[in-house]
Order: C-alpha cells, then sequence, then structure tokens
C-alpha cells in the first residue's frame, strides 16, 4: 500500500482509500502509531491520597495492555504495568487503598512503586532477585490534574504536549472537575481516522453543523500545525460565550470560543470558556470505533453556551457524515481526494504523520 504523502498541500493527495478498510493495515497502525503514543487515563482525583491504587486497561478492546495508577506512602504517584513478572497475573483486581501490591495467584508481592519485595518458596533461585523482577513502569506524564500513559511514545510527553501548554497553562486544571453525569460514549461504524479526518477540518460546518456555524466565525476559524499535535482556533461572532484571556495570551483581545487541540493519533482536548471536553478514540475493528465524550466542567456558569453547546447534537452529526464517507471509501471508483490548502491543513498533517509512522 503507498502511504506516500506530498511535503506540499497544495501537491499533495489523501490516504488510499484501502488504509481505511484493510485488516491488516489496521494491525499495524496498533503497534506502529498508537503503541508508540501518549494516551489520555484520567486524572489525580482517582489516586487521591496514600494507598490509592487504580488498575485499567490502555485502549481496552485495542491496545489491551494492563496498567495501574497507585500513589505511594511518601505521596508520589507511580505508573506501573499491572502483570505479575513470576507468571503474568494482574497484580491489582480493584480499586482501593493498599500498602503493597500482592499477586494472588502466587503471593509475589510489590512497593506501590512497582519494586520486587517478596516471593514464598524461592529460597535458592538463582540471580533472585533482580531488576527484572521489579514491576515494569510505562510511560507517565502529567499536566496538572490530567494523567498520560504511553507503552512506548515515539516523542516525549514535552515534544507532545508542550505547544498545548505553553498556549494554555494560564488554565487552573486543577479546579476542573470531571463530571461523569456529562460523559458519552459513542460508536461510530467506520475506521478511527475517518473520525480523525473529520474532526481535523472545519471545512464542513456550514455545510453539516448549522447551530455551530451561527455561533463560531467561519471566516477567522483556522488551524495551526505543530510537530505531534494541531490546532483549530476558533472565533466567535462577538465578545459573548468566549474566553476572558489573560494580557499574557497569544490570543489576548481576540474572541476565542474555542481551543480545538488534536494530539497524535486519536485524543482530542476541547477547552470552552466552561472548561474541557477530552475526546478518546479507541479503534475497535477496521470499520468500529467508541468515541468517548470526557467533560471537565471549570465554571458551571458557561455550560451549555457558545461553540461549547449541545456537543450531542455536533457528535451525532458528525457521526452520520463519517459512517457515510466509510461506505463511500468502500468504492471501486474511490482511491484519493485532494485536500483544500485553506481549509485541510490539519488533515493532510494528520495523514502525512501516518505516513511518517507506517511507511517503511
Amino acid at each position: 500500500m503507498d502511504l506516500t504523502v506530498q511535503p506540499r498541500i497544495e501537491e499533495a493527495s489523501t490516504l488510499p482509500a484501502s488504509f481505511y478498510k484493510d485488516p491488516e493495515m489496521f494491525s499495524q497502525v496498533r503497534e506502529r502509531v498508537f503503541a508508540r503514543s501518549w494516551q489520555f487515563i484520567g486524572d489525580t482525583d482517582d489516586v487521591k491520597v496514600p494507598g490509592a491504587v487504580r488498575p485499567f486497561t490502555l485502549l481496552e478492546g485495542f491496545l489491551d495492555e494492563p496498567m495501574v495508577v497507585t500513589r505511594d506512602m511518601d505521596d508520589r504517584l507511580h505508573l506501573l504495568s499491572n502483570v505479575c513478572t513470576h507468571r503474568g497475573m494482574q497484580v491489582a483486581e480493584g480499586c482501593g487503598n493498599e500498602r503493597y501490591l500482592r499477586c494472588r495467584y502466587h503471593g509475589r508481592r510489590f512497593g506501590l512503586d512497582g519494586r520486587f519485595q517478596h516471593m514464598p518458596e524461592f529460597e535458592g533461585v538463582c540471580g533472585f532477585p533482580s531488576p527484572a523482577d521489579d514491576l515494569s513502569r510505562p510511560a507517565f506524564a502529567s499536566w496538572e490534574k490530567l494523567l498520560f500513559a504511553g507503552v512506548a511514545p515515539a516523542n516525549s510527553f514535552e515534544e507532545t504536549y508542550g505547544p498545548i501548554i505553553d498556549r494554555l497553562g494560564w488554565l487552573p486544571l486543577n479546579e476542573f472537575v470531571y463530571r461523569p453525569e456529562r460523559a458519552r460514549d459513542y460508536t461510530v461504524r467506520a475506521n478511527w481516522a475517518l473520525y480523525v479526518d473529520n474532526y481535523l477540518e472545519g471545512f464542513h460546518i456550514p455545510f453539516i453543523h448549522a447551530s455551530l456555524n451561527e455561533t463560531l466565525d467561519y471566516g477567522n476559524y483556522h488551524s495551526e500545525l505543530f510537530h505531534r499535535c494541531n490546532l483549530q482556533l476558533a472565533h466567535g461572532k462577538g465578545a459573548e460565550n468566549t474566553f476572558d484571556l489573560p494580557s499574557s495570551s497569544p490570543d489576548y483581545g481576540k474572541p476565542i470560543s474555542a481551543y480545538y487541540y488534536w494530539i497524535f493519533p486519536n485524543t482530542m482536548l476541547n477547552f470552552y470558556p466552561w472548561g474541557l471536553s477530552v475526546n478518546v478514540l479507541r479503534p475497535l475493528g477496521p470499520d468500529l470505533t467508541k468515541v468517548s465524550f470526557l467533560p471537565y466542567v471549570w465554571k458551571e456558569d458557561k455550560l451549555d453556551r457558545g461553540a461549547g453547546s449541545d456537543l450531542d447534537r455536533v457528535e451525532r452529526e458528525d457521526e452520520a457524515v463519517v459512517e457515510l464517507v466509510q461506505r463511500g471509501v468502500r468504492s471501486r471508483f474511490y482511491d484519493r481526494g485532494r485536500f483544500s490548502p485553506t481549509r485541510e491543513l490539519g488533515v493532510w498533517h494528520f495523514h502525512r504523520l501516518l505516513s511518517e509512522f507506517l511507511s517503511p
């Protein structure tokens, strides 16, 4: 499969239609793209006190990597592989408060920092214990209360998220509160990358999202590209329902309605005057994707207003279009399309990154 995407958008074509439907390519994406990326895994409210333990599966149904977040007795956070170094049993099976981690299969015990502590019936084993008997420590990073993990990220967290933190570091993320009653999961009958394609351009807004188009100034809607992420900066048609920006912000004085950040390959951080909607895509098959909307509320009085209102409707409008595109790329008459240099910079950037990660 030829995944070449030209370095000038004016000369480039999209990835081939076969990318969105080939099972072998779907498998390659798992290891060569997602296993080399940073993933959002929640926040520190889940592990507030010393002894807190929270096991989870990284991108369940796709990467399926068992991990556990702990806070040790010295109040330090750790991310550990949740797989015992003896025989592969999961060490932590539920959230709770513990002084150590103990595998219930054969009794091997670890500290909350992952270090091996004790194993019964192992007297006389040569070279035991060794560092290989500690729990593995996957890549782990935080931005204030938000937590991120990776199996083997191709880039550092700073390289990946630095442009976002530099732009929006003034936001008091520790004051943002996760609101599970407002969270939503959507099952989209389409390839995960088609969903990303759709997210990364405002080109379709006047045609698909009538209510959102009434709020945004489409003429000033534009994309900014960074190394492993990009931004769609949305201006409002007036000052109402926009950010109260500090003078230190490069956007000070502008009526910004939303910062739509996409982080390669499958995470979206959508900042609105009311707070943050984290969107995480979980590929389940070549033509099946689970999309999770995870809301963090900062200013309750700004909810359900402006660009950040009625997100369910916008999602359903996007879902309907993306599913139709999935049907379209199955056509024998479609292979590649061209990019609008003014409106599809983000999609081109995404395809360039996929080409980089997947080409021999």
